[in-house]
């Protein structure tokens, strides 16, 4: 199922603590919630409100990470640091409840496997997330996996080194397609006209190989939250 909402960042954010909403009520009589959350422009555009208002339930949520920057923890690059800028010290998130992507370590590959292990000790052995949140970049990536590399095509592994990113910086830790597409719901926002043409690809080509649409069309449930610009080159 793929449902596309197109407004300013006030409705998309409603539209989002809408699906959140939903999330929750799914997961009452079945334990916590656990998400995985992105940086870059929807951690600047959603963060903020989250850090305002009740969003989450912090006996029950769990917060992991799609993908993280090979960088100290306090550089202004680091998507755990934009989370506790912009939401996590203001929620007054528990430590036990956020589970940093540790991709500043020496050993990228073990510190992975150590990620790996973490998310399927509190999420479970065959994880499902409830909900991933995503953006999506000007060439269709989306978390850290970029078009045409090797990791598209890993089935086993949940979380995975990146030491060749084509964006900057190379090192990168990620989470793989087979967990986002396990997902019970994927959100993917994408803002300003930069986007139009993945965003237009990814939605309405059903034999697009962009990231954005692997993951859109995998998941039992993707919602696409785009702004005027992102949405200007949709036909439909």
């Amino acid at each position: 199922m793929v449902e596309i909402c197109i407004g300013d960042s006030e409705v998309l954010a409603v539209r989002l603590g809408t699906e959140i909403a939903q999330r929750v009520r799914a997961r009452a009589a079945g334990g916590g919630l656990s998400i995985a959350v992105s940086g870059g422009s929807v951690a600047t555009t959603f963060f903020p409100r989250w850090g305002a208002e009740a969003t989450f339930d912090w006996d029950s949520t769990d917060v992991f990470w799609a993908d993280e920057r090979a960088v100290p923890v306090t550089d202004p690059e680091s998507n755990y640091a934009l989370a506790r800028s912009l939401w996590l010290d203001s929620a007054r998130a528990p430590a036990a409840r956020v589970h940093r992507m540790p991709a500043d370590g020496p050993d990228l590959n073990s510190a992975a496997g150590a990620y790996d292990e973490e998310l399927r000790r509190v999420v479970g052995e065959r994880p499902i997330l409830d909900l991933v949140l995503l953006g999506v970049g000007p060439d269709g990536h989306v978390a850290s996996l970029f078009p045409g590399h090797a990791l598209l095509g890993e089935t086993e592994r949940h979380v995975a080194a990146v030491v060749d990113s084509p964006k900057p910086p190379p090192r990168r830790m990620t989470l793989t397609l087979p967990v986002l597409t396990a997902a019970r719901s994927v959100v993917i926002g994408a803002f300003g006209a930069s986007k139009a043409g993945v965003v237009r690809e990814a939605i309405e080509d059903a034999a697009s190989q962009l990231p954005a649409a692997l993951v859109a069309r995998g998941a039992p449930r993707a919602v696409w939250l785009l702004d005027p610009g992102a949405a200007s080159q949709l036909k439909k």
